[in-house]
């Protein structure tokens, strides 16, 4: 009886030493999961610090000549000869177009005879009026008709003047029949053919004067709003990046583009060399303002309630929050902030979707 007691109680001790194996193993892993969560996080951080978003702007544009005239007939009629075109340089007074003469060859002939007409008359009345300046101390003639003969002198030379001015007018119409180049430079358009009829005024010629080139660009809002007063711009060929000269801004339109909404902005150049042809595609670059901000590693940035935020460490217990943040640019490397942060402050960079407010972290490579 004894003997069966010793054998039913060494098999108990045995199965409660099996059922207290896996008791023991499981208190254990529970424990080193306890150590496991209260152990830090390692992050990587940077010290957000304000500095100059100062950046460099390239927009295209063409050449364009700084001045440009628009040539026209000061006289309307039919065009007989055209020897200039597009392309072609010219001189001042150098004959580009006719139109038919005839009309204003025979208006210059009527007032060459106007003109003779009147000189008659003036002798005429210059020879009365001297004998009745002769006769009239005499006593041979009366003072009414010393007065009316000096009327008819007075009269005589009106006529004449007036004839004089109307063959001059009808000599400057006859030049009016050849267009002319007023200033030395290159043709960029031409708007009539012979045999066409113009009208006085209108364009038949562009000339772009050879004493001044400009680089001409389409310029955003922004770009404009950035834009430090008197930039220094350089400006270089697309086709050759060598070749390049500098300029300064000369005139900007008031009023956007209605299309494209951006402002026509002329660049005159300093010295262009020859390279910059007219019609030349160019770039320019330009140093907008450095204003200080704020500027985090995209990497940095994350959300909360549909919001930008950034996770910030409190460096006395060393557990992270999250802060609300104000975006003015982004790109894929960076994030510049418009605000939500002072400067001073140590920011997440790598590892924020592994965070949750209040965790413990360990600091990883922070910046200065």
């Amino acid at each position: 009886m004894a003997r069966r007691f010793s054998r039913r109680t060494a098999r108990n001790i045995v199965m409660l030493g099996l059922l207290l194996v896996p008791i023991v193993a499981l208190g254990g892993c529970e424990q080193k999961t306890k150590a496991k969560a209260a152990e830090a996080r390692p992050v990587r951080t940077v010290t957000a610090a304000k500095g100059g978003t100062g950046e460099t702007v390239v927009l295209t544009g063409q050449i364009s000549a700084e001045n440009e005239a628009s040539l026209a007939f000061r006289i309307g009629g039919r065009i007989i000869e055209r020897s200039a075109d597009v392309g072609d340089r010219v001189e001042p007074d150098q004959v580009l177009a006719k139109l038919d003469p005839q009309n204003e060859l025979n208006a210059l002939r009527s007032a060459q005879a106007a003109l003779s007409a009147a000189e008659g008359r003036l002798v005429e009345a210059s020879n009365t009026f001297d004998r009745q300046k002769i006769l009239l101390p005499q006593g041979f003639t009366t003072q009414a008709l010393f007065d009316q003969a000096q009327q008819g002198l007075r009269t005589a030379q009106s006529q004449l003047d007036d004839a004089g001015a109307q063959l001059q007018i009808a000599k400057d119409r006859v030049s009016y029949t050849e267009l002319k180049a007023n200033v030395a430079g290159s043709i960029t358009a031409r708007t009539a053919e012979t045999g066409e009829v113009v009208q006085p005024g209108q364009t038949i010629f562009q000339v772009a004067r050879q004493d001044g080139r400009d680089a001409v660009f389409d310029v955003p809002a922004q770009v404009k709003r950035a834009t430090p007063p008197d930039p220094k711009i350089v400006v270089s060929l697309t086709d050759d990046p060598s070749i390049t000269a500098t300029g300064r801004v000369r005139q900007v339109d008031p009023q956007a583009d209605p299309i494209t909404r951006t402002f026509r902005v002329r660049v005159g150049l300093i010295n262009p060399p020859s390279a910059m042809f007219l019609g030349a595609t160019v770039k320019g670059r330009m140093e907008l303002e450095s204003t200080p901000s704020l500027v985090l590693p995209a990497s940095a940035l994350t959300r909360i309630n549909g919001q930008p935020a950034v996770w910030l460490v409190d460096p006395a217990d060393m557990t992270v929050s999250l802060h609300n943040v104000q975006i003015e640019r982004f790109d894929p490397a960076s994030v510049t902030l418009a605000g939500g942060l002072e400067g001073g402050e140590i920011v997440v960079t790598a590892g924020v979707q592994a965070l949750h407010p209040g965790q413990k972290v360990r600091l990883l490579g922070a910046a200065p």
